[in-house]
């Protein structure tokens, strides 16, 4: 979940405010951070073992227990997205909801079939119940259950608002639309559509697919598709790599689906700007670009890396199968050079004595972070070799895809720190004020660390991490077409 920034220092910005409120944005551009069958080939499930199953049978029930934090407000309901402590309250972030609906249908149990088709109608009602708007768009995150915010003022209402509303995330301005949060929800919805046949899901990811091709196509040079929209509704001038490549999925599933080959041209624009972005001398993609004319490069961040695999190499409309290409040099490049070890003899380190988390980062900004100073206001300094889990689990999933020469093992590896990570932090976390089922729920990141984008990650349980960890160990493809 990342995005372009440009070539010189900006001032500090969170990516969450950015699409909220359309201030202090400088020269940059973020991105918001799946669904397929599950990949059968190569080596034996790394969490295969009475241990592994144990693993994900806790991971499942940390979506269960953010899901149904709120009882008592409505059965029409959104997965919390981070323990209370993080700060944000109720916020559901529609990226991790989509997230939550893939690794629920990736689990193949009639539970998390009931789960997925849950939280895929209350996109749905958020869709057709908007507070401003009735053109397919969502909004970056809702609140999900009652809380009274940091200045006093009380948010009484769940997810469902008392006149009917959904309940957008207002608080911290979370109202902007990213088309990389809307192509993931579309993504999900397709998911659930193949899955239950339910045309009211295709249906939806058609509204975004649409308003996605209405309010983000650009012919400016590098073509694509920009980034959304902030909470004015004015649209943003960003392009991101991380976008297209979740729109070469989203396009290339409707395309399926609907039989329509408008779609197929679709994503053949999207990926055509991802291949844009292409470094051949070094093996990697760029971020994007502010202006449609200029490259970003740098910071160079680690899911244009992973996903550009996921999606690439299963991209086209008329085959189901992985196809590794040039491309996939990128994992190599995420590997080596975003790899992180974190222990606590690091100086930021909040890993207990004892443990180590091994992985990668955020961005090769993380990597220079500088340790002297908060990410943020009121926020700890940041440590280098945080290692962001999050991103580790793309990169494992990617792997395991890959299966080229050692990739199983290393792979493995990843999983195991993961879910070590799962076993040993975050402890004493709740949801909706609620302790979480024991072990439950993967951190974002083990240590603080600055993603170089003007945000930060931090050692709280999160519904997007546990989902991309879960989708790993099942070997499920969330970006496959």
């Amino acid at each position: 979940m990342t995005g372009s920034q440009g070539h010189g220092p900006g001032p500090a910005f969170s990516r969450r405010t950015l699409i909220g409120t359309g201030l202090g944005i400088g020269a940059a551009a973020l991105t918001a951070a799946g669904s397929g069958a599950a990949h059968a080939a190569g080596a034996p499930d790394a969490t295969g073992t009475s241990a592994g199953r144990r693993a994900r049978r806790r991971g499942h029930a940390f979506l269960a227990a953010a899901m149904d934090a709120y009882p008592d407000h409505g059965s029409i309901r959104l997965t919390q997205s981070y323990t209370d402590q993080a700060g944000l309250f109720s916020t559901a972030f529609t990226y991790d909801n989509a997230l939550a609906i893939l690794a629920h249908l990736a689990a193949r149990t009639a539970d998390g079939r009931a789960r997925a088709a849950a939280l895929g109608d209350a996109l749905l009602y958020a869709q057709a119940h908007d507070p401003a708007y009735d053109d397919g768009r969502l909004r970056q995150a809702y609140n999900v259950g009652p809380y009274t915010f940091f200045d006093g003022s009380r948010q009484p209402d769940g997810f469902v608002r008392a006149d009917g509303t959904a309940n957008v995330g207002t608080q911290f301005g979370f109202t902007g639309t990213a088309v990389g949060d809307m192509a993931w929800a579309g993504i999900a919805l397709s998911a659930l559509a193949r899955r239950t046949g339910a045309r009211r899901f295709l249906d939806g990811a058609v509204r975004i697919g649409t308003w996605i091709e209405r309010t983000g196509r650009t012919d400016e040079p590098l073509g694509g598709y920009k980034f959304g929209v902030n909470g004015a509704n004015e649209k943003l001038p960003f392009t991101s790599t991380e976008h297209n490549t979740d729109l070469i999925c989203l396009f290339g599933r409707l395309a399926r689906l609907t039989g329509d080959r408008v779609w197929r041209e679709r994503r053949a624009r999207a990926e055509a700007f991802v291949k844009k972005m292409w470094e051949p001398s070094g093996g990697f993609f760029y971020t994007g670009t502010n202006d449609g004319v200029t490259v970003n490069k740098s910071p160079i961040p680690e899911d244009t890396q992973t996903w550009t695999h996921l999606a690439l190499a299963s991209s086209s409309p008329s085959s189901s199968s992985s196809r590794p290409s040039s491309y996939s040099r990128s994992l190599d490049w995420a590997a080596a050079e975003l790899a992180v070890l974190d222990h606590a003899g690091r100086r930021n380190s909040t890993v207990p004595a004892g443990q180590s988390y091994e992985g990668v980062t955020f961005s090769s900004a993380s990597l220079v972070a500088n340790e002297d100073a908060p990410i943020a206001e009121f926020q700890p300094k940041p440590d280098r070799n945080g290692v962001w889990f999050e991103g580790t689990a793309h990169l494992a999933l990617a792997l395991r895809d890959r299966d080229g020469r050692g990739d199983q093992a290393r792979a493995r590896r990843l999983i195991a720190s993961i879910e070590r990570a799962q076993d040993l932090l975050g402890g004493g976390q709740s949801v909706g004020g609620k302790a979480l089922p024991e072990r439950s729920g993967v951190v974002s990141a083990s240590s603080p660390l600055d993603t170089g984008f003007g945000f930060g990650y931090y050692p709280y349980r999160h519904t997007g991490a546990t989902a991309w960890y879960l989708l790993a160990a099942a070997r499920a493809n969330p970006l496959r077409a």
